[in-house]
C-alpha cells in the first residue's frame, strides 16, 4: 500500500477525520478526545493507531498518558501530493489565458 493509499484510507473514516481535526486544533490525550466524541475511548485509541500508521499524528508520553498532535513530517508528503494538482491547474489556467491573449 502506498503512502497516499494509507493516508486516504485513514482519512476516509468520518470519525478519524474528526479526531484529526481536533488534534490539529490542539494537542490532546485519548481521554480528552473521547470526551467530545460519540465513540468509546478504546475506539478512539484504535482510530489514533490508524492515523499514526498513516503518519498523520504522533504521540509523546506525558506521565501515564500519551498526548497526540499533528505529525508535520507526515503532512509534508500530503501537501506535496496536493500541491502537484494545484501546480497543474495553474499551468492549465496560464495556457488558457495566454491563448486568449493571442486571439
Amino acid at each position: 500500500m502506498t503512502y497516499e493509499d494509507k493516508l486516504f484510507a485513514a482519512l476516509a473514516d468520518p470519525t478519524r477525520r474528526a479526531i484529526f481535526e481536533r488534534v490539529a486544533g490542539r494537542r490532546q490525550s485519548v481521554a480528552e478526545l473521547a470526551r467530545g466524541m460519540p465513540v468509546s475511548q478504546p475506539a478512539i485509541s484504535q482510530h489514533l493507531k490508524v492515523l499514526k500508521e498513516a503518519r498523520l499524528v504522533r504521540d509523546e508520553p506525558s506521565g501515564a498518558r500519551r498526548i497526540y498532535s499533528i505529525d508535520p513530517e507526515g503532512l509534508g508528503p500530503l501537501r506535496a501530493w496536493l500541491d502537484r494538482f494545484w501546480s497543474d491547474q495553474l499551468a492549465a489556467f496560464k495556457a488558457v489565458v495566454e491563448t486568449a491573449d493571442d486571439n
